[in-house]
C-alpha cells in the first residue's frame, strides 16, 4: 500500500469515464501523480520545482 495521500482536482467532473489525475504532496521533496482510473497503476514522481514548472506552463498555455 502506498504512503501517498492522493487527491483529485476540484475541477474533476467525477465522471467514471473522465480523464483525471490524482496528485499527492504529502511526502517532502516529492510530488506524485497517478491516473485516477488505475489507482494501482504506475506513479510518476517529480521534484517540486519540476511540478511548479509544469503547472506554470499549463497556465501560460491556457490563460
Amino acid at each position: 500500500m502506498s504512503d501517498y495521500e492522493f487527491r483529485k482536482s476540484t475541477h474533476s467532473s467525477g465522471d467514471a469515464h473522465g480523464e483525471c489525475v490524482e496528485v499527492a504532496r504529502n511526502r517532502p521533496g516529492t510530488i506524485a501523480v497517478r491516473d485516477s482510473k488505475t489507482p494501482d497503476g504506475p506513479i510518476l514522481q517529480v521534484v517540486p520545482d519540476t511540478w511548479t514548472t509544469f503547472i506554470r506552463s499549463l497556465h501560460e498555455a491556457h490563460p
